[in-house]
């Protein structure tokens, strides 16, 4: 709380003119007793009065001092110990206040402020928003953000990871959107960035300098501890979580960045610049964008290439779920391509598969022809392939088949007439269809049947239809050549001879 400069005045007055005591003055002028003895101690002046009465503590000063000024972190209480064997006998408490007055405080860093030239510099950090539940996978939800230093204009972009590649895929990004690049950047001790750091001997991420040769900018990183030196990012990212990220609403990281790119050219781009208070953030960058540094003609490719080995199984584990190969590439090793949006298979130069990317957790990614051609291969797997069908799309049917087989019920003929409902039926709802008949204790596809029927009557919806017929009824429709009757007049002639 700011004293009044006239209560200040009449305390100075009162104690050094009139020789009024502190606690007189307190008592007078309606105020604590700390208040008086902080403006005496900020005037300066000479304390009147009575001098101090000697203390316990005094003649240990002088080696309190020194040992303090040796280890300016030794604990209180370890310093009492060391006096107390030396004949100190005050007590432990006061012991530790009078020390917090003599131990030697660390001085105050003053900062230069730092300005850039225009189309000089950006700044780039990552930013943890907490977590984004995909599927049955719960993902780091992480903020590129990239900030000109001259004109403060930001770009903000999520991702579901913090690796290289998407580090990298958020350079691109600020460069498109800003149409140039910035001649330097600077970088905290991020992993993206920095792999090794001792001193000033600084290792980068050999794929961030293969990057900042193509785009032709320098990755410089800043001191240890020296957050000042990349404060307009470390702002840019406050700024980002309490005007952009606090209470927004959104169904999906795509949905996320839209907001986030409309927000960056809209609120954050009219906000007021701090070099040139008189202009906003969107006129500054206007000046700044001509001296950016252009863009490569040949955007470098930004692929997560991971080498992976195909099992006994004709899938590859890549990022928490299984994509489907040929089952003539079992037990190889291949190569995985990924952007954002697709998974690539290659075997050396060749070109196996390619999927679309999932963010889930233990789905299994395939593509029908792999399975109709190991089916085909093989035909004793069609049971288990069936089985494992079930088990992805309804897991209940699980539990539905160990009571079928502890009741000695035939497990091939109640897959698959699972199998039959779950083409004519949404897998959600024949989930909770056997939930039921296993509720019921029917471990049988007639229960989940009906199930399935009660529910649809409840809707008022139409019973499904098939729409491809049994093979064994499509057969009765195979044209037929009929057979010519002129052997039948040869065999009667012959009975008549």
């Amino acid at each position: 709380m700011v004293t009044p400069p006239e209560i200040e005045a009449q305390i100075l007055r009162y104690y050094h003119a009139e020789r009024w005591t502190i606690g007189t003055i307190a008592q007078q002028l309606h105020v604590h007793h700390s208040v008086v003895r902080r403006v005496l101690a900020q005037a300066g002046l000479p304390r009147i009065g009575r001098t101090p009465r000697p203390s316990m503590i005094d003649p240990y000063l002088p080696l309190i001092r020194q040992t303090l000024a040796t280890f300016p972190t030794l604990t209180a209480s370890r310093l009492f110990a060391m006096m107390h064997e030396r004949g100190y006998r005050g007590s432990p408490s006061h012991f530790r206040h009078l020390i917090t007055l003599h131990r030697p405080r660390r001085p105050t860093e003053a900062y230069l402020r730092l300005r850039s030239l225009c189309g000089e510099e950006a700044q780039v950090d990552w930013g943890h928003f907490g977590h984004l539940q995909i599927g049955r996978a719960r993902r780091p939800l992480m903020a590129f953000v990239m900030v000109l230093s001259y004109s403060r204009q930001i770009f903000l972009r999520f991702f579901p990871d913090a690796r290289i590649e998407s580090f990298l895929r958020g350079h691109v990004g600020a460069f498109t959107a800003w149409g140039g690049v910035p001649r330097v950047l600077l970088y905290d001790n991020l992993r993206s960035a920095v792999l090794e750091r001792r001193g000033d001997a600084i290792r980068f991420h050999p794929g961030l300098l293969e990057f900042a040769g193509h785009y032709r900018f320098e990755p410089r990183p800043v001191a240890v501890a020296r957050g000042n030196e990349k404060g307009r990012v470390e702002r840019a990212i406050r700024y980002v979580r309490g005007s952009f990220f606090a209470a927004r609403r959104f169904s999906g990281i795509g949905d996320l960045n839209e907001q986030a790119e409309d927000w960056c050219h809209g609120l954050a781009a009219d906000r007021r610049c701090p070099d040139e208070p008189e202009r906003t953030v969107r006129e500054v960058f206007a000046d700044e964008a001509s001296r950016l540094l252009p863009l490569p003609d040949n955007p470098i490719p930004l692929l997560e290439q991971v080498a992976v080995k195909v099992g006994k199984t004709p899938y590859v584990r890549f990022d928490l779920n299984d994509y489907s190969v040929p089952h003539t590439h079992v037990r190889r090793t291949l190569t995985v391509l990924a952007d954002t949006h697709e998974v690539r298979i290659v075997d050396g130069a060749h070109a196996l598969t390619c999927h679309p990317r999932s963010y889930d957790k233990g789905g299994q990614i395939e593509k029908p022809e792999h399975i109709d051609a190991l089916l085909a291969d093989k035909r004793a797997a069609r049971q288990r392939r069936a089985t494992d069908r079930l088990a992805q799309a309804v897991p209940a049917s699980r539990q539905l088949l160990l009571r079928a087989a502890e009741r000695g019920t035939n497990l091939g003929a109640i897959t698959m007439g699972l199998i039959r409902l779950l083409e004519r039926y949404d897998a959600a709802e024949l989930q909770i269809a056997v939930l039921d008949a296993l509720e019921r204790d029917v471990p049988h596809p007639n229960a989940v049947r009906l199930a399935l029927e009660r529910r649809r009557e409840q809707r008022g919806a139409l019973p499904p239809v098939a729409l491809q017929l049994p093979a064994s009824l499509q057969s009765r429709d195979a044209p037929v050549q009929p057979h010519a009757l002129d052997s039948y007049d040869q065999l009667k002639d012959s009975d008549d001879e």
